[in-house]
């Protein structure tokens, strides 16, 4: 009994004695040097073979496990969906980047006064009292992004206007495949790229609106809201674009839609560390205007407000002209040094009278401008390289009174021109075309207090000189102070 009892402890402990000295075994065998082959029989071989094999089956399931492990992590990583608010644009992201949606917004605030002479002759029917008041110019938002990583889409809608620009619209919505680098095919509405001041963003130029040279140029066949085709190749000193364009999305119905062709070049044959010449050509064809009447009327008006839209008057038109087509050509070219920036634009438009009278010419007109801006707290505008224009400039030190920085400022300048005369004095009255010679003076500050808060003030001095068809003046000079207020994510 006295035996019994003392085998007692050791047949319990007997497991975890025995699974000791099998692990000390092992660890023993594992330090000593392996066996010599030659030493061992062909069955001591065939095992000793088997449990390498055995072994190394067992480290491969391992690293499956692993991988497999790794691999669900990364695809979960892909997977997810993260926001970015960076200049308080929400930006939606897949980890991999093959989707993505920014919501973007715009608002522009215009507010005018006119400064006109109280006694304008009686032969100044058009724009006698022109409106002094607010407009929202631009009221737009929507959504940007990617799918599938090589398309690119933007849905857009603006609610600006305040009645100066017509309703709510569809202002833009179109899908681009970017698979095929440097191109870029782009289907839907949208403005083609057509010339410096076209291109630029509409939130960071030098000044409110376009020249109306520079807008006349690209109402024939381009334009905002245009539906179209556009092929676009660029590089980081050059681009080229061809679209084939049709109606815009605000056209009334007609009989047949208007057919155009828009083509733009652009390069920087210099550059150097802080500066750039920037030069190029642009051109348009209307090569079928649209049908608006059913035994067929195919009008063509060339017109703009005089560069500022608080109220819509048009002072220059060339009055709606029965047409086969018409075109435009351009010119333009820009030198930026440091925080300079000088750039202009000349264009020539031409209307195919259809059906003319004998005598009757096809009429010809021309604009030009030249403007500037200096950024007087030393950023330099940026350059996009993917429209071959000039952004605004970097806000550094974004306005903050607790930390004492004021954002930066930039004083601008330019001088626009543009005739839609031809031959006005012409012996047959049907060759004449009295639309008007607009001349602009714009100087204007622009204060950029964060990447999203812009405030400019512009001073224009506007001069139009036209003529009624019994040569009575029917244009007139006066002056307009505005005030815009924007903010843009």
């Amino acid at each position: 009994m006295a035996l019994g009892a003392a085998a007692v402890p050791l047949l319990i402990g007997a497991p975890a004695w025995a699974q000791e000295a099998v692990t000390s075994t092992a660890a023993a065998q594992d330090s000593l040097p392996p066996p010599d082959p030659a030493s061992l029989t062909a069955d001591q071989r065939i095992a000793l073979l088997e449990a390498q094999l055995s072994a190394l089956q067992a480290q491969i399931e391992d690293l499956k496990t692993q991988a497999a492990s790794g691999i669900a992590a990364v695809r979960s990583d892909q997977q997810a969906t993260t926001l970015t608010l960076k200049n308080g644009r929400p930006t939606f992201a897949t980890g991999d980047g093959q989707f993505t949606a920014s919501i973007r917004g715009v608002m522009q605030l215009d507010t005018a006064q006119y400064f006109q002479d109280d006694n304008l002759p009686a032969s100044v029917t058009t724009g006698r009292d022109l409106n002094s008041g607010t407009n929202f110019r631009r009221g737009r938002l929507g959504v940007e992004g990617r799918l599938f990583g090589d398309f690119s889409y933007n849905v857009l809608l603006d609610f600006g206007g305040s009645g100066t620009d017509g309703s709510t619209t569809l202002h833009e919505l179109w899908l681009q495949y970017e698979g095929f680098k440097p191109f870029k095919l782009r289907v839907g509405a949208f403005p083609p790229n057509l010339g410096l001041e076209d291109a630029a963003s509409t939130s960071g130029s030098l000044f409110p609106e376009r020249p109306s040279s520079a807008e006349i140029a690209r109402s024939l066949a381009g334009a905002d809201k245009r539906i179209g085709a556009q092929l676009l190749a660029n590089g980081d000193r050059w681009l080229v674009a061809a679209a084939v364009t049709g109606a815009k999305t605000t056209d009334a119905a007609t009989f047949d839609e208007q057919l155009g062709y828009t083509f733009r070049v652009a390069g920087t044959p210099l550059k150097g560390y802080d500066w750039r010449i920037q030069v190029g050509a642009n051109a348009s064809v209307v090569a079928q205007p649209a049908q608006t009447a059913l035994l067929g009327a195919y009008p063509v008006t060339l017109t703009d407000r005089p560069e500022l839209r608080v109220d819509g008057t048009q002072l220059v038109s060339s009055g709606a002209i029965d047409a086969s087509g018409a075109r435009h050509w351009g010119l333009e070219a820009a030198g930026q040094w440091k925080g300079l920036l000088i750039q202009g634009e000349y264009f020539d438009y031409k209307i195919d009278r259809r059906n003319p009278a004998p005598g009757v010419h096809d009429p010809a007109f021309d604009g030009w401008y030249v403007e500037g801006g200096w950024v007087l707290t030393g950023e330099t505008r940026k350059f996009n390289p993917e429209t071959a224009a000039f952004d605004a400039p970097p806000v550094t030190k974004p306005f903050n009174l607790k930390e004492g920085t004021w954002g930066t400022w930039e004083l601008a300048a330019r001088y626009s021109v543009v005739d839609l005369n031809s031959d006005p004095f012409a012996a047959l009255a049907a060759n004449r075309v009295r639309g008007g010679e607009q001349t602009i003076t714009t100087l204007g500050v622009n204060w950029f207090l964060n990447p999203s808060v812009r405030l400019s003030l512009d001073w224009l001095d506007v001069s139009v000189d036209r003529l009624t068809a019994g040569g009575l003046q029917a244009g007139q000079d006066y002056q307009a102070l505005n005030l815009r207020s924007q903010f843009a994510f």
